[in-house]
This record gives structure tokens, C-alpha cells and sequence, in this order.
């Protein structure tokens, strides 16, 4: 094959690399934001102290079967489990872990509704961290010429 005929390959193969930079760079922002989820709620699970965090972690995983490092993938059962747990005391558990959570993510959380469902109020945080990110653009500052606009 000539060096000629191998050039048409390239932006192809730039693409290709192009994509899958911005894949992987989603993946970095989801468990970033993965893990300020994580840390939001284990600060607001210390509120109760910490023996009683710990049975609540335990609680979850041997009862619920949620482990702390699924969390952020089961939202919606931890939320339940949490309702199951402390019943109407829930909701003032998940208003703490909000403020947590709006406090390491910070920014305008676009939400339509003033009623604030827990699961709901994650995914919105989650949505404004992701902007957030994308706006300040790639997390390595690399961008493929072939991307690039004239």
C-alpha cells in the first residue's frame, strides 16, 4: 500500500480515538460526580454519628442488598431504603445529603417543581454537574484537529 492511498485512513482513525476520548471522558465525569454523591451522602449520614452511619451502611447491604459503592447506580432503592429505615425521618436525612451534595457540586440546579423529590434532586444535580464540566471544556484540554471548526 502507498503512503498516498494509507493518508485517506486517518481522519477516521482520528474520529474513532476522537470518540472514545469523549466516552472515556464521560465515564471521569460520571464517577466524579459518583463519587461527590458518595461523599455527600456519607456526610449527611454522619449527622446521626458515626456508629449509627455504620449500622445504617449495614443495614443497607445486608438488608437491602445496596453496598455503599453501588449507591449512586440504586438511588431510587436507597431512597426506599431510607424510607423504610426512618420513615417519615428520611425526608430531613435527604435534605441534609442535598445540601451536601448542592454544596460540592454547587452551580443552578435546573428544577421545574418546588416539591424536592430526593431521586429527582440527584439526577438534577447530576445534569447541572455534567454542564458544568462540559462548558470548561475536556477534562485533558485535547481536542483532534479534525474536530476542531474552522
Amino acid at each position: 500500500m502507498s503512503r498516498r492511498a494509507s493518508v485517506k485512513y486517518i481522519p477516521k482513525i482520528i474520529k474513532v480515538y476522537t470518540t472514545k476520548y469523549v466516552f472515556e471522558e464521560l465515564l471521569l465525569l460520571n464517577s466524579s460526580f459518583e463519587k461527590l454523591l458518595l461523599e455527600a451522602i456519607d456526610e449527611g449520614l454522619s449527622s446521626l454519628g458515626d456508629s449509627s452511619k455504620q449500622s445504617v451502611y449495614f443495614h443497607l447491604e445486608k438488608t437491602f442488598n445496596i453496598n455503599k459503592q453501588n449507591i449512586p447506580h440504586k438511588i431510587e432503592e436507597f431512597a426506599d431504603a431510607l424510607e423504610k429505615i426512618f420513615g417519615v425521618g428520611a425526608k430531613v436525612l435527604e435534605i441534609v445529603i442535598m445540601r451536601q451534595l448542592y454544596e460540592k457540586v454547587g452551580g443552578v440546579v435546573e428544577y421545574g417543581q418546588e416539591d424536592l423529590v430526593f431521586t429527582e434532586y440527584v439526577a438534577a444535580m447530576k445534569q447541572s454537574f455534567l454542564k458544568k464540566k462540559q462548558r470548561t471544556g475536556p477534562i485533558h484540554g485535547c481536542v483532534a484537529e479534525s474536530e476542531k471548526k474552522e
